[in-house]
């Protein structure tokens, strides 16, 4: 794929230079058209119009009387694009080879994803960020870059305490293990009692700030149970990350930093950074050129210290930021969190930029939409949140009972099996398709369809053409020397060209922090191939069109096995 690109470049470049005698500013931009029909590839013009001070569809026009190339079958200009079409042996000689990962020496990036709170299990929008974590980290390390996998565990807090105080008022000493709940469901039912009874006594919430100041002055019996809950649920999280694919290479624990967020909190005071206000309380005034002021014209401020000395969450990830970089030499650090943290995250690294720590301008926010229910937002503290755990065993449920009635006569350890791996891959699809920014309404059902742009509908594509090409194989077809002009019809063309498009699309998801662009590019490859597999057969008396079919099956089959992988989902041979 680089080499065409290269070689279109090149040919871009002498035909600038015959056209107006001078080298182009910069690289000429070449894309894949949205609508294949127009050609393989699409040359802009934008760029070169504004150097030579002549319309794009001018100079587009200008340039196809000097543009030569061997691979190319035909071009022409079409307003400020210049179409191309690649020979055929070409074309499918590069579509084949759409499936080796970057090996040029990237950045180092640090993906910090889902961030748990040790007072409750993970939920569905737990799960929406931990895809997208897993998934561009993926697509990053594809692409070239170290990835550094991060976890920001929320273990202390006043809403730590919460659960802590209600279990303590209300427990009677039961465990996860008396009970026979897993750990983190356990935990978080003490969180939703807390507010339960806050409702009809509002006074327990002065009792969880009081529990809070005793944990700050390390109190043992305190901290005896924090740490006890806390293993729970911890015990809980690691078989959800499990069953979920998501792995972490470092750990941060804000019981461990938020002290170093105080000290830096204090530094900037001594710096004049940071200031008092009337009640004691440490503050951050944010600038009115980024921030603007409050509705009566008053510039916007942000407490990092409440009046009582106690941290609120700006103090805490101050902390884990310079921690984090201090661990890791990073070129860029990603946080993956909801959207409704926007401005907290535009506030944070303003005021690391203030500091002037020299690494704040490469933080970026992988801002994504809520997960909501047909019935609305979930929310923790009233128990109306869809678990982690039982939405995996629900999606799973419904895998294995089409299993069931499509293979009959399959064990049901083996029905389990292709269960899991189609349940678990319809909610990371069904999570992972839509670009991040968007709000999502999850629908189980919809997921696990066989029809529409789900995992299963691109995961039967790849049991098609696995099996294709274990068939031909079997068959003593190979695809040594083969010949690629061979190939030409429709279907073939559509199929090349999907390939081509899946091979840009990791770089492009990488570059705008978007596994959405590589879920898609994978779904129109699934559909490609579903639509020749429907149209033409492999095998046949014709030896160098059924090579060169067979190469393209085997292609199509390692893309959208290896599209998978990098979004985290695991393929089956059968379906």
């Amino acid at each position: 794929m680089k080499s065409i690109e290269q070689a279109l470049a090149t040919a871009m470049n002498h035909a600038v230079f015959a056209a107006y005698g001078e080298q182009p500013s910069e690289p000429v931009k070449i894309v894949i058209p949205p609508d294949l029909s127009f050609g393989d590839f699409a040359i802009e013009c934008f760029a070169l119009a504004k150097q030579f001070k002549k319309a794009p569809p001018v100079v587009a026009k200008e340039l196809v009387e000097h543009l030569m190339s061997d691979a190319l079958a035909t071009y022409s200009a079409v307003g400020p694009y210049i179409n191309a079409r690649l020979k055929n042996g070409i074309l499918f000689k590069a579509a084949c080879r759409t499936n080796e990962p970057v090996s040029a020496i990237g950045k180092t990036v640090m993906v910090e994803y889902l961030s748990p709170n040790t007072n409750k299990p993970l939920h569905l929008g737990h799960v929406r960020n931990g895809v997208l974590g897993m998934a561009i980290s993926n697509i990053l390390a594809w692409t070239g870059h170290t990835v550094i996998k991060a976890n920001l565990v929320n273990d202390r807090g006043v809403h730590i305490c919460k659960s802590m105080l209600a279990w303590m008022k209300f427990a009677n000493g039961e465990t996860p293990e008396s009970t026979g709940k897993k750990g983190d469901h356990f935990v978080g039912e003490y969180y939703v009692k807390f507010a339960q009874v806050a409702k009809d006594d509002p006074a327990i919430e002065d009792e969880a700030q009081a529990l809070l100041r005793k944990w700050e002055e390390g109190d043992p019996e305190t901290i005896d149970l924090w740490k006890t809950m806390n293993a729970w649920v911890y015990a809980g999280f690691a078989k959800t990350y499990e069953k979920l694919g998501f792995f972490f290479d470092a750990f941060y624990f804000e019981s461990d930093l938020y002290m170093l967020g105080k000290d830096i909190v204090q530094k900037g005071v001594e710096q004049g950074i940071f200031e008092k206000d009337e009640k004691g309380a440490i503050i951050y005034m944010l600038p009115e050129e980024k921030f603007g002021t409050s509705k009566d014209g008053v510039p916007k401020k942000r407490v990092l210290l409440r009046s009582d000395g106690t941290s609120v969450y700006m103090t805490q990830d101050l902390g884990v930021a310079v921690k984090k970089a201090e661990h890791h030499e990073f070129d860029a650090s990603i946080y993956v969190v909801a959207c409704e943290q926007d401005d907290h995250f535009k506030v944070l690294f303003d005021i690391l930029q203030a500091m002037g720590f020299p690494w704040a301008k490469q933080c970026h926010h992988l801002s994504y939409g809520m997960v909501e229910l047909p019935s609305g937002r979930m929310k923790s503290r009233e128990g109306t949140v869809v678990d982690a755990d039982d939405l995996v065993a629900d999606v799973v449920a419904l895998a294995a009972a089409e299993v069931r009635t499509k293979n009959p006569e399959l064990p049901e350890e083996e029905v389990m099996r292709r269960a899991e791996v189609i349940g678990v891959g319809a909610i990371k699809f069904y999570l992972i398709r839509a670009n991040p920014k968007q709000k999502i309404k999850f629908d189980p059902q919809e997921s696990i369809a066989f029809d529409g742009v789900t995992a299963r509908y691109v995961q039967y594509a790849y049991v098609r053409a696995a099996s294709v090409a274990e068939k031909a194989s079997a068959a003593g077809l190979s695809t040594d020397g083969v010949a690629y002009a061979a190939l030409g019809n429709e279907e073939e063309r559509v199929l090349a060209q999907a390939l081509l498009a899946f091979g840009t699309s990791p770089g492009k998801a990488a570059e705008l922090y978007n596994p959405a662009i590589l879920a898609s590019a994978v779904y129109e490859l699934a559909k490609a191939f579903h639509q020749f597999y429907t149209k033409h057969q492999v095998v046949s008396d014709a030896i160098e069109l059924s090579k060169a079919r067979l190469s393209l099956v085997k292609a199509t089959a390692l893309a959208i096995k290896t599209g998978l992988n990098m979004l985290g989902i695991d393929v089956l041979e059968k379906m």
